[in-house]
């Protein structure tokens, strides 16, 4: 990405949010002093001839965010899950951006089916309805396959919004770049990198062949999971624009009221959200990186509909190990232990001291447990671990940037539906399960065996090349 050609983009970017009135309410939910909310008015407001007017009838920051394009709109979609971090009021606002957004016309949808599929839409559906759900970058149709006359549910992304998204990415890239020149001591937390991660990822949600395909690896994982079902996807009438599914009922989860009503345990199903995500997570490797209001249904038994898999997310073995350590240190309040995982996996430089480090963590911590159920947040837990963290040196882990971002937005997305939620107690039993299929006695004796069947295919070449390593070993010991 030509990311120095950018700066003109984030002008645009402060400028409509003066003209839409965006910074005002921004202000107000941060609560600045008087006199650095006078300074970023005084000097802001010149750029308001920079920016773009936005929609009319929407909230002011949610304006800003639909005028500014793809990437800002999904930027919106995390913070509607964030009512302890933005208000209940702006985070309600912010729902609209998840699936409610203006449609594009169906004439053009139709014409990207005929493009991508090779066929008119008539020939292939005998119905395709108007826009049922319009995001930031795609919006899905609900048709009738004419062969088969099964519903489905068929996702075409939006005219053009490759070029776009790219575009805000190049100008998010020039920002990192800045801040990492300006501000040394970012560097640490790989902001260029966290960028060019996030690129990737939005490089492939662009591609639809790649969200089918993860949709298919995602279902046959979880195809045992209860109480959890991912829509069966159709290959054939799929392509890089065009993605086609079965149609699925359900409740949307930010209808928390329906759902309610619908006589389904609101506290069973908010601890499910949870539960499944860990379990994917660690059991799988493999997790839903985008799991807010608008991708999630629920039917009337409780059953959690899993929709949208543009954003995945993927962790190695040994990873998951470390993650699911860390987490049950602080679940037991072991903080020496987590200490150590930290060292073992080379995340802070060995010549820091574990026993400083260790209570640091407890700083962390111990507060969390002090608290009532409802106040206890992981995403504050995180935030305050990175903190410490810096303190030490530790460098950003990109591989569980997704993971812990999605970990935030499941946590939201779970307190909606139950403020009270106790998300330490929720996450238990999952960590505590997989500590113990993966680290306990039985896992030792699974790793032993797959050794044993490493050196069985050495054959009589394994006493040689023990003696060649033990003298390697002596000659490197007198030297």
């Amino acid at each position: 990405m030509k990311w120095f050609h950018n700066p003109f983009r984030l002008v645009r970017v402060v400028g409509t949010f003066f003209r839409t009135g965006a910074v005002e309410q921004v202000l107000k939910i941060t609560k600045v002093s008087k006199p650095i909310k006078f300074g970023i008015l005084f000097m802001g407001k010149p750029l308001i001839v920079f920016g773009i007017k936005g929609p009319y009838k929407k909230s002011p920051i949610v304006r800003a965010l639909i005028a500014l394009g793809p990437a800002y709109i999904k930027f919106g979609q995390l913070l509607s899950t964030r009512p302890d971090i933005v208000g209940a009021d702006l985070a309600n606002e912010l729902k609209v951006l998840q699936d409610s957004l203006d449609p594009f016309p169906t004439t053009e949808a139709k014409k990207i089916v005929h493009e991508e599929l090779g066929s008119p839409v008539e020939s292939i559906f005998s119905s395709f309805s108007d826009s049922v759900a319009a995001a930031s970058i795609a919006q899905v149709h609900k048709a009738t396959v004419k062969e088969t006359k099964e519903l489905v549910a068929v996702k075409i992304l939006r005219p053009n919004v490759e070029k776009v998204f790219l575009k805000d990415l190049a100008a998010l890239l020039f920002l990192a770049k800045f801040i990492e020149f300006i501000i040394p001591s970012f560097r640490r937390l790989k902001p260029t990198e966290v960028v060019n991660h996030f690129e990737r990822l939005v490089r492939e949600e662009l591609d639809l062949r790649m969200e089918i395909s993860a949709a298919a690896e995602f279902a046959e994982n979880t195809k045992s999971d209860r109480n959890f079902y991912v829509p069966k996807v159709i290959w054939s009438l799929s392509g890089k624009r065009v993605v086609t599914t079965e149609w699925v009922d359900g409740m949307s989860v930010g209808d928390i009221e329906r759902i309610k009503k619908s006589g389904v345990d609101i506290e069973s199903f908010a601890k499910r959200i949870i539960k499944t995500f860990l379990t994917q997570a660690l059991r799988d490797g493999f997790f839903h990186g985008d799991m807010h209001q608008g991708n999630l249904k629920c039917r009337s038994d409780g059953t959690l509909i899993v929709m949208d898999f543009g954003i995945m997310g993927r962790i190695d073995e040994y990873t998951r190990k470390t993650y699911a350590e860390i987490l049950i240190g602080f679940l037991r309040r072991d903080y020496l232990r987590v200490a150590e995982v930290h060292f073992e996996a080379g995340y802070v430089p060995e010549n820091q001291n574990v026993q400083e480090f260790s209570q640091a963590l407890r700083s962390v911590g111990e507060p969390i447990f002090g608290m009532e159920a409802s106040d206890i947040s992981m995403a504050r837990l995180l935030s305050r671990l990175f903190e410490v963290t810096e303190q030490f040196g530790m460098e950003t882990r990109t591989e569980l940037l997704l993971l812990q971002r999605t970990m935030v937005v499941v946590e939201g997305v779970s307190r909606s539906l139950d403020p009270n939620i106790n998300m330490w107690e929720t996450a238990r039993p999952v960590v505590e399960k997989y500590i113990a299929a993966t680290l306990g006695p039985k896992a030792i004796l699974r790793d032993f065996l797959k050794i044993a069947q490493v050196l069985r295919k050495f054959g009589p070449q394994l006493p040689k090349l023990l003696e060649d390593f033990i003298r390697q070993y002596k000659n490197d010991d007198k030297n």
